[in-house]
């Protein structure tokens, strides 16, 4: 899913990295399917994306090993929906400093507020990406919550698989 060309097989980490990441896409994908988020329409719903576009983000993510299928059952139906796998766990910390940078250098809109990144292990928030200020821990997500005062939610995360 390479933006410019395919840095697959280059020697250089990031831009390996950025041949499955660098699509803006991608993780607001691993977000919302972190948040629980993982059927399609829920996907296209919360993004704002198109279904091509959607269908093609998600295979090209199962391809890379950031998210799996799980059967579901609705209205009789079975049906599949994303899971994050530990690849995309592992971008837990990418994603709280993306969300800590942009909390710092971007303007807020107005009508915005701070999203609070809760440890729920120790119930504090954390200003940290990949331990928790307060407590130390390494975080994972399903020991974190976010809080969305902008839409009146908090967001427990999903472990991978879940």
């Amino acid at each position: 899913m390479p933006l410019r060309s395919d840095w697959s097989t280059e020697h250089c980490p990031i831009r390996r990295s950025l041949d499955v990441l660098g699509d803006p896409w991608v993780l607001l994908i691993v977000r919302d399917v972190l948040h629980g988020n993982g059927r399609f329409e829920q996907l296209r719903d919360n993004l704002g994306i198109s279904e091509a576009v959607l269908s093609r983000r998600l295979r090209a993510m199962r391809e890379a090993g950031l998210l799996d299928t799980v059967d579901y059952t609705r209205g009789g139906r079975t049906r599949q929906r994303y899971v994050a796998t530990d690849a995309a766990a592992d971008l837990l910390p990418l994603l709280h400093q993306l969300a800590i940078w942009g909390e710092r250098h971007t303007v807020e809109p107005e009508g915005g507020a701070h999203m609070a990144l809760v440890h729920t292990a120790c119930g504090a928030e954390t200003t940290a990406a990949e331990t928790c200020s307060a407590c130390g821990q390494a975080l994972r997500p399903e020991e974190m919550t976010w809080v969305k005062p902008w839409l009146g939610t908090e967001h427990r995360l999903r472990a991978a698989g879940a």
